[in-house]
């Protein structure tokens, strides 16, 4: 809920914010400090899970592919990149919780997936309605591929991880 009060939040300060901070280097300082926030954060899952070898090469090659990714976007695509993989991992988390309280739920990814790209929709269609926002298809676009790539990768290591045993 934190990650998707942040992301319409952005839709009203982060303009104003961004003109405030002109200054590149210190907008590339906060967007480095919160990488390191998100490589911390995965760290330390990292380390309270246990990988085997297997689920750490795969981890490698998963923040590779999200790395070099990150070397040919802009700073706003980073940033829905961030946002986006955080969200559908957040959600992702939410729905397995319920479904090991008993609740009846199938194609969980699936559907952490869809709630995902429905906020991003949303996200954009919100700036309709915005002075200096725009509509961008890009960007639902881009909120889609985010939750894609995030939701693929955290299933992929689960798979594995059930394949170890």
């Amino acid at each position: 809920m934190t990650i998707l009060i942040g992301i319409f939040l952005g839709l009203l300060v982060g303009r104003p914010l961004l003109e405030q901070l002109k200054s590149p280097d210190l907008q590339a300082g906060i967007f480095l400090l919160g990488m390191i926030s998100i490589g911390t954060c995965t760290v330390l899952y990292g380390l309270v899970s246990k990988p085997k070898t297997t689920e750490l090469i795969l981890l490698v090659g998963i923040l590779t592919v999200y790395l070099l990714l990150f070397l040919r976007l802009g700073l706003p695509e980073r940033s829905h990149l961030i946002e986006y993989s955080a969200l559908c991992l957040s959600i992702h988390q939410a729905l397995l919780e319920r479904k090991r309280q008993g609740k009846k739920l199938a194609y969980v990814g699936f559907f952490a997936f869809a709630i995902t790209s429905l906020i991003g929709l949303i996200d954009e269609m919100v700036q309709i309605f915005m002075p200096n926002r725009v509509f961008d298809m890009n960007d639902i676009l881009f909120n889609c591929l985010a939750a894609f790539m995030a939701i693929a990768s955290s299933m992929s290591i689960q798979y594995f991880r059930q394949k170890l045993k």
